[in-house]
């Protein structure tokens, strides 16, 4: 379900997504991505972020214009799985549903 908070370790999402753990690193770096690290472990990416072996349509958008209003990667996750009554549901449930128009315009007025 989208709004499950399950992690993987990077080399399950690399499995997940058919690609190498080095790729997924490169999409950490790239932006495309973002990780949570628990109690200062190993990088963990939720499972709600890939779908039919690809990164969330429109997730990437999401993460830049979020970075754009300078939040971390945490609050960046912690902003995607927040309850929304006018999208209803999550912003990560919405981008599931191909309604990143909507998660899109959130996000640009978020950091304000």
């Amino acid at each position: 379900m989208a709004d499950d908070r399950e992690l993987v370790s990077l080399d399950e999402a690399a499995e997940l997504l058919g690609v190498s753990t080095r790729r997924i690193t490169q999409l950490l770096g790239e932006g495309e991505l973002v990780a949570a690290r628990e109690d200062g472990g190993a990088r963990q990416i939720p499972t709600a972020f890939l779908h039919d072996g690809a990164v969330v349509k429109a997730l990437p958008a999401v993460i830049t214009l979020l970075r754009d209003a300078h939040y971390s990667d945490d609050e960046i996750i912690e902003w995607l799985f927040r309850a929304e009554e006018s999208l209803p549901g999550t912003p990560i449930q919405a981008l599931r549903d191909n309604r990143g128009r909507e998660v899109k315009r959130r996000a640009q007025v978020a950091g304000f």
